[in-house]
């Protein structure tokens, strides 16, 4: 079975795919800098071979690329890999070498949206130097494979979640305090009307989705797909869907953006990126091409993710959420 290189592999999105490829029977080499565990335990772990390398200090010397290339993989599944010339410098040191090369993108490819919902036909138009960084690699691997033959394929997860994640909450960042204030029954405030929307992506369902892109190599060598859950959320229809959740009555209010956004104090630019992106993304290409169907859907993601953080007592709740992945 093939080798598959995994950076990044003790990540959020790796907790579920290192061991979803053990169990098929790939042998995995997880590349990281040692400082993180995985968020689930998994018998997997223990099959598999972990190499600690500090990707930036490796990079500074020219030698990321040739040490990933020396553990001869079949195939590399790169998690974190954040601007062109650190795409360009490991891409040259497999040039010839491997059968498959997954890059992972970001929603944030996209900036604010023309239509909805978006569709990887849409020409990418980033906002900020992270969505640049994806976007200029996605061309520059999308070229490569077209003009070289370069075995890249391109995936783009939305706002990943799941145990172990704070989810991107209803006001569109990350701050756990938000879900004890509607656990609470107080008021939450939302900008414009709130229609506004962000859309997730459970992390086992990322995983999930490498798995089929690497089953099905015909059909995702050379393309780019989004990879998010089956639909994006609303700021209005989330937040008053937690506070069922905890049995309140919702409590919404509204200002205008431009008043709202100065209230967030140090969450105000994490918010704007989300807000002002509003994101929504069609699943149709990786469903056609390589059978993508998620497993979560973007409330029972978070949902999950909630329970985790009200069980370690990151969001406080008075009368938690019940048990299962209903909405």
């Amino acid at each position: 079975m093939s080798r598959v290189v995994v950076i990044g592999g003790s990540g959020h999105v790796g907790t579920y795919l290192v061991p979803a490829l053990v169990e098929r029977g790939y042998e995995v080499i997880n590349v990281s800098r040692g400082t993180a565990a995985p968020y689930r335990p998994h018998l997997a772990w223990s099959s598999i071979e972990n190499i600690t390398l500090d990707r930036a200090a490796e990079e500074k010397k020219g030698q990321f690329g040739t040490k990933i290339a020396a553990l001869k993989p079949d195939i590399v599944v790169d998690m974190i890999s954040f601007d062109l010339p650190s795409t360009q410098q490991l891409v040259e040191a497999l040039r010839g070498k491997v059968e498959h090369y997954l890059f992972c993108s970001s929603i944030w490819v996209y900036g604010r949206l023309f239509s909805v919902p978006s569709t990887e036909a849409d020409p990418p138009n980033p906002i900020d130097t992270y969505g640049r960084g994806k976007a200029e690699s996605e061309a520059w691997l999308l070229r490569q494979a077209r003009l070289t033959g370069f075995p890249a394929t391109c995936f783009r997860p939305g706002h990943i979640v799941g145990e172990g994640w704070v989810p991107i909450n209803p006001i569109g960042n990350a701050d756990p305090e938000i879900f004890s204030l509607i656990a609470r029954g107080d008021e939450l405030v939302l900008p414009n009307l709130g229609l506004e929307m962000v859309h997730h992506v459970h992390a086992d369902d990322v995983a999930q989705w490498i798995v089929r892109a690497i089953e099905n190599r015909a059909a995702s060598v050379g393309e780019v797909f989004n990879t998010v859950s089956e639909q994006a959320v609303t700021l209005k229809g989330y937040a008053a869907t937690v506070y069922r959740w905890f049995g309140k009555e919702p409590r919404i209010s509204f200002k205008p953006f431009d008043e709202w956004i100065r209230g967030l104090g140090d969450w105000a630019e994490n918010t704007r990126g989300h807000i002002t992106r509003s994101s929504c993304h069609s699943i149709e290409k990786s469903r056609r091409r390589l059978d993508y169907r998620p497993r979560y859907t973007s409330f029972e993601a978070v949902r999950e993710s909630l329970q985790a953080l009200i069980a370690c007592g990151k969001v406080h709740a008075p009368d938690a959420p019940g048990s299962g992945r209903s909405e």
